[in-house]
């Protein structure tokens, strides 16, 4: 988005630019005027898209030149800076059609919330409404971080969705390096330190981007931050997330406690991941019942059976039996292609296309965003890189 900013102040120039600059997409400050009457004699040949107006010094005579500008660039949005939105002022800045009035010193959430409308209104970004789905293991050692950090790379990339993780482990949490060799800058601890931050592009700042529509939110690494994480601090991201992402993945952990239990409150899915064993079983059983006792309704709750193999003395019908809950799908036991992935911390999908493992996530993808079969076959198209006529 490209704008115009008329003030004199030299350190709110540089302090706008920089804010704009840290947003994604770019504020791109393209030009700049000393006073209204230098903007108006002086107009750009490439109408910008907003118009950033300090109000500074304006005298009364001189709003007839907002609304010349109004007119002068008839499809630019406009925003004014005060030091003091009294009535007049306010009742000055609607009739030139302006809709952003935001008070000087400039608090940097408001100037980005203000952005947020003003993109969506004009269709540089749209207001999503994302789906928290929670992974969840029943037992240490269930591969649920392997399958969230996959999985959420999946529906990136063949569903062309916009994906979340937030690596919820306490302490030691290593989502990243599942998918990434990127050092965080910022932790899950960090951003909730600075909870009245947080909006689209400080979130967006704080992740490490694998693709351009996947990031993932790291884990505390320190457990003394991680102490101070209030349940508060979750419900504040997962409500800037949803609006920002088609799909926020939680890798909850094991633990139970007020953070995670609130972000299980907001979860639309959860999805408890356990292999087809006694001990996975008796933990499983302890979750849901859990989970019961919290009041979350059952189809809410859909176990993935990870590492999987078919012929086992143990029957899914066994499992659902006794959790009393549907599992929704299976990963297979594909140890040398998930090994690899987790060694060079390279998704499955780009790794090992091909293994059955990615086969799997790709029909997990399928699954959660319930495309129809003609659309799935394009998934595979994509994914194995040979379409029917080419066979």
């Amino acid at each position: 988005m490209k704008a115009l900013m008329i003030s004199k102040d030299s350190l709110l120039h540089a302090e706008i630019a920089a804010q704009g600059s840290a947003r994604m997409p770019a504020l791109q400050l393209v030009a700049s005027r000393q006073g209204l009457r230098d903007a108006a004699e002086r107009p750009l040949a490439d109408p910008p898209d907003l118009v950033i107006f300090d109000a500074g010094g304006v005298e009364p005579g001189d709003w007839e030149i907002v609304e010349r500008l109004a007119r002068q660039y008839p499809n630019a949005r406009f925003m004014l800076l005060a030091r003091e939105a009294h009535q007049e002022l306010l009742i000055r800045a609607m009739r030139a059609g302006m809709r952003e009035v935001l008070q000087l010193p400039l608090v940097h959430r408001a100037f980005h919330e203000a952005m947020d409308r003003i993109e969506i209104e004009t269709g540089v970004t749209r207001m999503r409404d994302g789906k928290v789905l929670a992974l969840i293991a029943c037992k240490g050692g269930s591969g649920a971080t392997f399958l969230a950090t996959n999985f959420a790379y999946a529906l990136a990339t063949l569903a062309d969705k916009k994906v979340l993780v937030i690596d919820m482990h306490g302490q030691f949490g290593d989502a990243t390096l599942y998918v990434s060799d990127q050092k965080p800058a910022m932790t899950l601890a960090d951003v909730c330190a600075q909870i009245n931050r947080i909006d689209g592009a400080f979130l967006d700042s704080c992740l490490v981007h694998v693709t351009a529509n996947f990031g993932v939110l790291a884990g505390a690494d320190d457990p003394a931050k991680a102490a101070d994480m209030k349940p508060e601090h979750m419900e504040a991201i997962l409500r800037v997330a949803r609006q920002h992402y088609d799909f926020i993945v939680l890798d909850v952990g094991r633990q139970i406690d007020a953070l995670s239990l609130r972000a299980l409150d907001n979860a639309d899915t959860i999805y408890p991941v356990l292999q087809l064993a006694l001990p996975d079983i008796r933990d499983g059983r302890r979750l849901l019942d859990i989970f019961r006792s919290l009041g979350y309704p059952m189809e809410r709750t859909r176990l993935i059976v990870n590492r999987y193999e078919k012929g086992g003395k143990l029957r899914l019908a066994d499992l659902e039996q006794a959790l009393g809950a549907e599992v929704v799908h299976t990963v297979p036991n594909d140890y040398l292609s998930a090994t690899d992935s987790v060694n060079q911390g390279i998704p499955v999908l780009q790794l090992a296309r091909g293994s059955h493992v990615a086969r799997s996530l790709a029909d997990l993808v399928e699954v959660v965003t319930e495309r129809r079969v003609t659309e799935s076959k394009g998934l595979f198209d994509r994914l194995f890189g040979r379409s029917l006529a080419e066979a």
